[in-house]
């Protein structure tokens, strides 16, 4: 039978849906889930879960002030979303406005900067900002901290620092590699010196991953592209993890899936690229030994790559007992420890 989209949904109460992080990075919950058993932990239990030899590949991507709040020439407000910078003036955004604005309309962001609408491109508006400033030092200037749609409050000053991860190197996300927001330096020390090994690649996660899977056959759907980059010593260091007969330990959803798309002609190759990879229950993997992540939406592509992960029943199961026993759910919310299933 084909996959559907009611395949993945699930009810949750809304108040468990994290509104602020925890009080400590580490302090976050964590559960444990191989095959179908499960056990209730913290994330700062996390390194007995690990062995020497084992590689911990991180996504060091930085979330950029990518919201701006404005006006058009007519007065109506406006609110865009960058997905893309795509040269030194110019990037593509979504765009909310009452009445669509058409190419050669100009917009004003935050009662200074301006900007020309060039052309639309499907749900996308490719923009060009006035000036000689580039558009990542507007956004600096002018923009505000995409926080997921779930969250209710304005971003604020604390939002700056835990809508982020602490290893953040690269700009180009428009949201967090979430999994990574529960690590702090001591636990990256703490597994350094256990004699798990660090690995490093960049994935700048898109606007596309709040859209909502429009299809109710999954086989229609078209995942949005990100660009992700992944170093030579990335894959020296899995390499080597394999040889020693470690595990190979993604940190997020996004680690994975630049991981396995490099990985699509048979062997990992270093490189950067753009990956559309849509993983739903039938992947083979070929990388990823065990998966760090936070819980998703329902109905959501991350749910469905979680379910091909760990497997739909084991998933339901963990859905259902973390609901039961008030995990706090998405970005914010708590961790998962997941292994993957055997074939």
């Amino acid at each position: 039978m084909p996959l559907t989209l009611e395949d993945f949904d699930y009810s949750l109460p809304p108040d468990l849906i994290a509104q602020f992080p925890a009080p400590a990075r580490t302090a976050s919950r964590l559960l444990r889930l191989s095959g179908l058993a499960l056990s209730d932990h913290r994330f700062s239990d996390l390194p007995q879960f690990l062995r020497p030899g084992d590689v911990l590949v991180l996504n060091d991507t930085r979330v950029i002030k990518a919201r701006l709040y404005g006006i058009k020439a007519s007065g109506g407000k406006i609110e865009a979303l960058v997905e893309r910078v795509t040269g030194p003036q110019e990037a593509l955004v979504q765009m909310r406005a009452s009445h669509p604005p058409r190419p050669g309309a100009r917009l004003t962001f935050d009662a200074a900067l301006e900007a020309e609408v060039l052309e639309r491109r499907g749900d996308l508006y490719l923009l060009r900002f006035a000036g000689s400033a580039g558009v990542m030092q507007l956004l600096e200037q002018h923009g505000h901290l995409p926080l997921p749609p779930y969250i209710a409050h304005a971003d604020s000053e604390q939002d700056q620092a835990r809508y982020q991860t602490v290893y953040a190197k690269h700009p180009g996300a428009v949201a967090a590699p979430t999994a990574g927001l529960h690590f702090d330096a001591a636990m990256l020390a703490q597994l350094r010196g256990l004699g798990v090994q660090l690995a490093w690649l960049t994935l700048h996660v898109g606007a596309g991953t709040f859209q909502p899977v429009r299809v109710n056959n999954l086989a229609e759907h078209k995942m949005h592209s990100e660009y992700y980059v992944i170093p030579p010593a990335t894959v020296q260091a899995i390499a080597g993890a394999r040889a020693a007969g470690g595990a190979v330990i993604a940190a997020g959803t996004t680690s994975l899936r630049a991981l396995e798309s490099a990985a699509r002609a048979g062997a990992l190759q270093p490189g950067s690229g753009e990956t559309d990879l849509f993983i739903t229950p039938g992947y083979r993997f070929r990388v990823v030994d065990r998966l760090i992540t936070n819980f998703h939406l329902p109905k959501s592509t991350l749910l469905m790559l979680v379910s091909a992960f760990a497997g739909t029943e084991a998933i339901r199961a963990a859905y259902g007992h973390a609901i039961a026993e008030r995990y706090r759910f998405f970005s914010y919310g708590d961790a998962t420890l997941i292994d993957k299933m055997p074939r």
